[in-house]
Order: structure tokens, then sequence, then C-alpha cells
């Protein structure tokens, strides 16, 4: 069986036809800058730079022709550009699939999430895209299952999904679990890993011991150590006096990475291949990075970001944050479920746990029970200043 065809324990056989029909859509809408009708849009058009959602007025009347669906994103302060470039996102993706069925109204987080999704249900919204913040999640989540509304938001934090809470952002574990099938696969036995502190260091070194063991391997070595001057070197110093080993996963930022992988290599030979997390995919400067030349690092799939990037630019004069592809994806699922979502009823919650999944920029994902969404990843490796696909991501998933 070839390796690209499983992603942790999910088996994949090709795609369901909705899939491929979908994919085929999101081509088809990636390789032109201005859909070819008419569009309904946005309340509040989304251009760069976004306008302040102080221009939507309180009491806005119902639309009887289209669903209202919220965007709660950071819309000013300090993570407002990310916040921005998802609003440019999901306007984007209402051009591009030609939607008539949904009217997307964006309210500013920045401000108090709370309030934001009082005013987003009071004003009609049947549907809730974002927060962003774990924090905003864990103040919208009750406002909104109150209401009868679905949360659909860009967090990664699994401690805030379920009950009405879907998680779109990027796990760790599953990005852990993806490169260590795929480390074993090419004859890897013997891992060790450096785990910063923290919660997110707790979570990646829980994934890894589980992940390692399911896959037949073993974990000869786990170091934790602070952010602070010399603490990943005295990790290293201690994991290299148990070792060599095959891999070392380094569950942090590629800087931090790049400073231990020379470190790890030098004390193992330099036959040591470094491991990385989902956190590499979002920053540009990983793959430029001469220390990590040969790491590999499970992520989404690159290659329909890639156009939507370029037609994104060519909208709005700069480049997205890699975030935003997770609203332009929560509008295309919108706007599939749209089809079996009559005007001014309850959004069709069920909709959402299609156990074939849905496609997008991010490629193929599904909703478990738990409300976080599962991904098919692919491994890439780090050559010569630039990232290759060494294991493709699966198409969709298998029954």
């Amino acid at each position: 069986m070839a390796e690209a065809a499983t992603f942790g324990q999910v088996r994949t056989r090709g795609l369901g036809r909705w899939v491929a029909i979908l994919g085929a859509g999101l081509l088809a809408a990636c390789s032109t800058v201005v859909p070819r009708g008419p569009v309904a849009a946005p309340d509040r058009p989304v251009r760069a730079p976004v306008e302040r959602p102080d221009d939507v007025q309180a009491g806005l009347p119902r639309d009887t022709q289209r669903n209202r669906v919220a965007l709660l994103v950071p819309l000013s302060g300090s993570n407002a550009g990310v916040g921005r470039s998802i609003a440019n996102a999901t306007m984007l993706a209402v051009l591009d699939t030609g939607t008539d069925k949904v009217r997307i109204t964006n309210y500013d987080t920045a401000t108090g999430a709370a309030a934001a999704a009082q005013r987003a249900i009071a004003e009609g919204a049947q549907l809730i895209l974002g927060p962003l913040l774990s924090e905003d999640v864990r103040a919208v989540a009750p406002i909104a299952r109150a209401a009868g509304v679905p949360v659909l938001s860009f967090s990664n934090d699994v401690s805030v999904a379920g009950n009405g809470t879907y998680l779109m952002g990027y796990a760790p574990a599953q990005s852990i679990d993806r490169v260590v099938q795929y480390a074993r696969s090419r004859g890897v036995t013997s891992f060790a890993g450096l785990i910063p502190n923290g919660l997110y260091g707790e979570r990646a070194s829980t994934a890894f011991l589980r992940s390692v063991e399911g896959a037949g391997g073993e974990v000869a070595s786990l170091q934790t150590y602070g952010r602070v001057a010399g603490g990943i070197a005295g990790a290293v110093a201690r994991l290299n006096a148990k070792g060599p080993y095959g891999a070392v996963l380094v569950a942090d930022a590629s800087t931090s990475a790049a400073v231990a992988a020379p470190l790890v290599k030098r004390g193992g030979g330099g036959a040591t291949r470094i491991l990385g997390t989902e956190l590499w995919n979002s920053e540009a400067a990983a793959a430029g990075k001469a220390a990590l030349n040969g790491a590999w690092f499970a992520s989404v799939a690159d290659g329909l970001y890639r156009q939507y990037a370029t037609k994104y630019r060519t909208r709005y004069g700069a480049a997205p944050y890699r975030l935003s592809s997770l609203g332009y994806d929560a509008v295309l699922l919108t706007v599939r479920i749209s089809r079996d979502w009559p005007v001014g009823r309850a959004f069709p919650e069920g909709k959402l746990r299609d156990s074939d999944g849905f496609a997008g920029i991010d490629g193929a994902f599904r909703f478990g029970r738990d409300g976080i969404a599962e991904r098919a990843l692919e491994v890439q490796e780090i050559q010569g200043g630039t990232t290759v696909t060494v294991s493709p991501a699966p198409a969709g998933f298998g029954r």
C-alpha cells in the first residue's frame, strides 16, 4: 500500500462524488479574479483596509432572500492584521462562489467577543464564523449555544470544541501523528522529543508519545525547556546524553528548531532527522533556515493556497496571512450546506458532521463527534531553501 494512502488511522481510497465536484469548483474559482456574473456581497464589502464594524447599523432588517452569517474576528487591536485578512478571505470566497444564499456581516471581537456575539445574534445571525482566539471562543460559545446558533471557530485549542462549537484550526496532535507515521514508514524506530514548557508543549508531548507508540516506535528521551537564553541548548545536551536517535521532534517554532538542529545532529553523528509541527507551515522563513535542511513536518497542502494567495494579492494589494484560508474554506462549507438551508430557518447543524467531509483550499477535512476538524495532511521536507512535498495528502476520507 502506498504511504500517501493513509492519514493517521484513516484509510482513504478516493473522493466521494461531491468532493470531486467541490474540489473542481474550487480550482475553477481560483483561476479567475472576478466572478463571471453579479454576486450578492456582504453588507459591508471588505476591502483593504477593511471597514470598521462600527459602520454596521444596529437593528439591521432581516434579509428575506439570504441567510445571515456573522464573522467574528479582531478588526482592531494587536490581532487586527490576521482578522482583516480572514475578513478579506471570506469576501473573496463570496465573490468566487457567486452565492446568493448567504449574507455575511463582520463583527469586531477586539472590543468584546461576548458583545459581538450578542449583537450578531440580535441582528439575525444563524451561524457564526470565528472567533479566532480560544478565550474569545469561550466567551461566545455559551451565548451562541443558548440561541441555537452553531459556531465555526478558527481556533486550534481543542479544549473549547463541542456542544455546538466546531474548530477549523490546525490541531497540533494531527500534524505530529502524520509526521511520526511518515518517519516510521521510512524506517525510523527510535524517537526523541524537545518540548517547550507550557500548554502547547504539554499537548504536543502527549500527542507525540501516543503517536510513536501507535506507530510501533520508541520514545527514548523527552526533554523540556523554557524559552530563555540557553534553555533549548541545555535540553539538547540532556537529550544527546541518551542518543543517538533516528528522529527528534522539536515541538516549537522553526526559529527554535533551527537552534536545536545542529546541536542534535552533532550529538547524533549527523544522521538524525529533525521533525517539526504545523507551526512551521505558517512561518514563511522556515524553509530558508539552512539548519533545517532535510527536516520533515506535516501540514495542510499548499497547492491551492498558492493560487489563492496570488489572487488575494491581486485584489487587496498585500499578501494574506496563512490562517486566512480558514475563512475562505468556512465560506465554501457554508455555501455548500446552504443548498439544504431554507432562508429564515435554523442552520442545519447536522450537515457539518457529514462523514465524507468537505473540500477547500487547505484540502479535505471533516468534523468528528468532538467538533474538531480532522484534516488530510501532507508531509513536506525542507530542501535548499524551499519545501518539497514528500508524502501527498489524501484527497478525502475512506469508509
